[in-house]
């Protein structure tokens, strides 16, 4: 080894740890940017892309039923709300969008609901006595599902939670929310359309 040669390779580690020093931030920083991406796409379970906008869409409803979240108790069904313009609501209380959500639908609901406006929410693969617990903390009165194994969700163009279906008074969906409706307009809008007979 020339003695120039030696005096190279303290230059070429103090080069490495510079480097070191550089990349490292960066590597913590797309950590943290993948923590937040796999956050955000916990309820939904779709690219960031794709979790929040309305999808125009024309199907019939697949039937609704099971057991009421409410005390009053019973059971809820679709059918009993034929010729009226649905909202169907899927949500969990494990879901934190979810929650934040359900009192711009409860607004919604009051302000609509002696329009020939119906809410129905399906709560799914969840804890009923939970589920039970937050409509009443939140004050939700509209009706909703109890769906313990997630079977509705098969018949739906189901992307994730939470996720929000409006459907005209012939029983055919017309729009899909996908993921948290943040504000009323995003379903006055879309109901204000079917009430008035129009879907585009």
């Amino acid at each position: 080894m020339t003695p120039r040669e030696a005096g190279r390779r303290p230059a070429r580690r103090s080069e490495g740890r510079t480097l070191a020093r550089a990349v490292v931030p960066l590597v913590l920083l797309a950590l943290t940017a993948l923590t937040a991406l796999t956050a955000l796409t916990a309820c939904t379970g779709n690219d960031a892309g794709t979790t929040l906008g309305v999808s125009t869409v024309s199907k019939p409803l697949p039937h609704l039923s099971g057991p009421s979240l409410h005390p009053d108790g019973g059971d809820v069904s679709s059918s009993q709300y034929a010729g009226k313009v649905l909202v169907v609501n899927f949500w969990a209380t494990w879901c934190g969008p979810c929650r934040k959500e359900q009192g711009i639908l409860q607004s919604v609901w009051q302000q609509y609901k002696d329009r020939g406006v119906q809410f129905i929410g399906v709560d799914q693969r969840d804890d009923q006595a939970a589920a039970t617990a937050q409509l009443q903390d939140l004050g939700v009165t509209y009706p909703n599902i109890f769906d313990e194994d997630g079977r509705y969700a098969t018949n739906f163009n189901f992307v994730g939670l939470p996720d929000t279906y409006v459907v005209d008074r012939t029983g055919t969906i017309r729009y899909q929310v996908i993921g948290q409706v943040h504000d009323a307009a995003t379903l006055t809008t879309l109901l204000n359309r079917l009430l008035a007979g129009s879907a585009s």
